[in-house]
């Protein structure tokens, strides 16, 4: 009997990669695409050899063709990172909605179930706390990270609309603040920020007074959830990430013990529509998926901060990347 065939948009990218790494080990024939804007071969080059792993250099919000049968879709293509979707606005809104509806047709065309990346920013600065799936979220869709939020929002909207309309398997995940080996150090997140901060000998930069909070999930317990969501009959959107919150404050000094750095923290402005609280209300994800996360903070930290100690002098001081108008 074949393989299961799983299609992994942006699959060179932190998530994707590791999602990726998962199918494979669960025994599937693993297609991965990506544009290679954000994402980085190096995550996934490890997976060239295997005869059931090939790749598509290609961009989801051009039409997307996959020769043969298809299971599954994970939609994981889009920028992730306010440095990112701040330099790259107009592609940002593209995947999010030209990339989903391509995704879909897809899904439609090939019969198969997709599950696509939503995130916590569909909260916006949340009015209520913890966030749980039914808080429909304060967004400013005209704000710098409108195009990042409002193309989340329209991605769950398009994907229900397919679920109700056309009875495709939708499954939306809210995904909160993730970490774990393969991010980008230069990204623009809290975590890998503060870790290169310190490893470069420079002081940790806490925006406003650092009272606004975090929940941080490894990358691992994230996947998990990820794979059990994609296996359930559930079509509404579940949130994924871990409930334990810190200050940024707090996280920052975390961060300066882990690395034993002896540098301090600097405040700066605080950036327009940040928002001041994330916590997920797990609740659904518990009970429907009996999912919860395993790894601590400090042990996900720990993991973390050797593979970024590790990384080569040349992507310690790598400046982020900067990206063609379109």
């Amino acid at each position: 009997m074949a393989n299961k065939r799983v299609l992994i948009t942006g699959a060179a990218g932190f998530l994707g990669s590791h999602l990726c790494d998962r199918f494979i080990k669960e025994g599937f024939d693993v297609i991965g695409m990506d544009n290679l804007i954000t994402g980085d071969l190096k995550n996934i080059e490890h997976l060239f050899k295997l005869k059931n792993f090939e790749f598509y250099h290609h961009d989801v919000s051009k039409f997307i063709h996959v020769t043969g049968n298809l299971d599954y879709i994970l939609h994981f293509a889009s920028p992730a990172s306010p440095i990112d979707y701040l330099k790259i606005p107009i592609q940002t809104l593209k995947v999010g909605s030209l990339g989903t509806h391509n995704c879909l047709g897809l899904a439609k065309a090939k019969n198969a179930r997709i599950l696509v990346a939503s995130t916590s920013e569909v909260y916006g600065d949340p009015q209520v706390h913890p966030q749980t799936e039914e808080y429909w979220g304060n967004v400013n869709p005209v704000g710098p990270r409108g195009v990042y939020d409002e193309a989340k929002r329209f991605q769950e909207a398009i994907t229900m609309a397919y679920h109700t309309f056309h009875q495709v398997e939708t499954r939306i995940i809210r995904i909160f603040n993730t970490y774990g080996p393969r991010m980008r150090l230069n990204d623009g997140r809290a975590l890998p920020a503060f870790i290169g901060q310190a490893l470069r000998g420079e002081d940790l930069t806490v925006f406003g007074d650092g009272s606004q909070t975090r929940s941080f999930c490894y990358v691992d317990d994230l996947v998990e959830g990820i794979y059990r969501l994609l296996m359930s009959d559930y079509a509404s959107p579940v949130n994924i990430g871990n409930p334990d919150e810190i200050s940024l404050q707090d996280f920052a000094e975390e961060i300066i013990r882990l690395t034993g750095t002896t540098q301090k923290i600097v405040h700066k402005a605080l950036p327009v529509d940040d928002p001041k609280q994330r916590q997920p209300d797990i609740t659904k994800a518990k009970e429907l998926l009996q999912w919860e996360p395993k790894v601590s903070r400090a042990e996900g930290l720990k993991i973390t901060y050797e593979y970024f100690k590790n990384l080569p002098p040349e992507e310690l001081n790598k400046l982020p990347k900067e990206f063609a108008r379109k």
